[in-house]
């Protein structure tokens, strides 16, 4: 258990941060799963933002985002 106040803030503070990044993850592997079961340039478009929108929240790297979109393209 934290003892320090800053420390009891930091703790809540990853808790919430956590749920956040939960979400984003879940959107854009669902996203991701969709496109890769139906491979349209309208799921392209949708799976693209969700990625874009994960890796400026840091929750995956930009790397990553740009590998998971370029192996989704060769799909379409």
């Amino acid at each position: 258990m934290p003892i320090t106040v800053g420390a009891i803030r930091k703790q809540r503070a990853d808790k919430h941060k956590a749920s956040l990044n939960l979400k984003t993850k879940v959107k854009f592997k669902q996203a991701i799963t969709l496109s890769r079961k139906k491979p349209t340039p309208g799921n392209l478009k949708k799976v693209f933002s969700q990625l874009d929108r994960a890796a400026k929240k840091h929750v995956i790297t930009k790397n990553k985002a740009a590998r998971l979109k370029s192996r989704l393209a060769k799909l379409v």
